[in-house]
């Protein structure tokens, strides 16, 4: 009896007890109230806000009727149109205030419309757009020519590594006082120190003072390939002319066993994706010199990058590193043999180095024929030997782990071929004159 009457006690008489949390009894919650905004909309009849409402439709002004503005009231009234002001004409000429008229109406405004790559432009396919704009078959490596220099160890001097090695430690390291330096810097200064270090073989091959560099030169060349006009305009490179023009690398047998070749296509990628089409343009061809420059012949342009924001791949280096050369071959053949297409007797040679501070691109151009419309026929040629380290690793501080030094300061992995190829073709072109 004890035992039922304590469960009896037990037992709920009322309604069901709520589980207690900490801000409160917890009640069951049902399915939440319609919103205004829900993933179905506005229930119907609910007013809009004002972002998402609709303006209203434009009054059309009645031409018998004089339209009321607040002209006369010198400020604004809402309830009253605006009033339309004539443009006012200064008299002269402001540049800060300059508008341009139509393109229609431009001098230069041509119907037909024109692809211009120009220095900031990024060939999407790389090599193969290049290749097959330019009309050129590829090659892999170096043409012996070079090589025959590159091997020659009679081109070195003593103490060239560490020369070397100084050069790349002063554009890292000796520039600035801070610990990171900015890419283009270190790039530029590389540049010319390698440059400053082929010089020293002046008073070897005297033929070498017969040349110029030149920084941020222009050049312009137009051609139709299959009835598209392209042109290539400015650059932001620096160019080595010299006063003779290299021989040509390729004899006359290779340049005719090109006819039996065939051009690699990007179907369905239209050639002249990522080219500037305009419609207001000049059809030119400069090499960006004046005439009787006692320098007219290129031979090397150097491309270095000017912007660390977006890093430029490899391929779209050696894609605008050929487009360059190309064009002042182009430019260069056009002076010399008319714009007329044609065959060229002497082909023409320009060679390109392009870096990004550590990694080489190596290139040699040869212009062999002004007949770029047609794929068919004789075809250019170029050599590319890419993607060659200088060094590997260089840190102004060694990497400690655990208190131990794992890569001490310095520079790490030198490659000195790198540097030997740089030499030879800074050397290319002089070896049968001053022997």
């Amino acid at each position: 009896m004890l035992a039922l009457r304590r469960w009896a006690q037990r037992a709920p008489c009322g309604p069901p007890r709520r589980a207690k949390s900490l801000y409160g009894p917890r009640v069951p919650r049902g399915p939440l109230p319609r919103t205004p905004w829900t993933v179905r909309g506005p229930p119907p009849g609910a007013p809009l806000p004002w972002y998402l409402r609709k303006p209203p439709p434009v009054r059309e002004q009645v031409p018998e009727l004089d339209t009321v503005t607040y002209e006369g009231k010198l400020y604004r009234v809402p309830w009253l149109a605006k009033p339309a002001f004539p443009a006012w004409e200064r008299g002269w000429h402001d540049p800060r205030r300059h508008k341009a008229p139509p393109l229609e109406e431009m001098p230069a405004y041509k119907e037909r419309p024109c692809f211009i790559c120009h220095q900031g432009t990024r060939l999407q396919e790389g090599v193969k757009q290049a290749l097959w704009l330019t009309k050129t078959n590829l090659v892999e490596g170096l043409p012996p020519q070079i090589l025959s220099i590159m091997n020659d160890t009679a081109h070195e001097w003593e103490g060239q590594d560490e020369r070397v090695q100084n050069a790349i430690s002063h554009a890292l390291f000796w520039i600035n006082a801070e610990e990171l330096t900015p890419a283009e810097a270190n790039c530029s200064v590389l540049l010319e120190d390698l440059l400053h270090l082929c010089r020293m073989m002046t008073t070897r091959y005297p033929s070498l003072a017969k040349r110029m560099v030149a920084q941020d030169f222009r050049v312009a060349a137009t051609w139709q390939r299959e009835s598209i006009l392209l042109q290539i305009r400015g650059s932001k490179a620096k160019i080595l002319n010299a006063m003779s023009p290299l021989q040509p690398v390729a004899s006359k047998d290779e340049i005719l066993a090109t006819e039996k070749q065939t051009l690699e296509t990007f179907y369905p990628i239209a050639p002249t994706i990522d080219l500037q089409e305009v419609n207001v343009y000049e059809t030119m061809n400069d090499t960006g010199f004046r005439e009787g420059y006692p320098y007219p012949h290129p031979h090397t342009i150097y491309f270095a990058p000017h912007c660390t924001k977006f890093k430029i791949k490899p391929e779209h280096l050696q894609a605008r590193m050929m487009m360059f050369a190309f064009g002042s071959a182009l430019a260069k053949a056009k002076g010399l043999y008319g714009d007329e297409p044609r065959i060229l007797d002497k082909p023409i040679v320009v060679q390109s180095i392009g870096t990004d501070g550590q990694c080489f691109q190596f290139l040699v151009f040869q212009l062999n024929t002004t007949d770029l419309d047609s794929s068919n026929g004789v075809k250019n040629l170029v050599w590319i030997d890419g993607d060659q380290l200088l060094y590997e690793d260089a840190r102004s501080h060694p990497e400690i782990k655990k208190k131990v030094v794992v890569k001490p300061a310095g520079i790490h992995g030198y490659q000195p071929e790198t540097f030997k190829k740089f030499l030879a073709f800074y050397l290319h072109g002089i070896m049968g004159t001053d022997h």
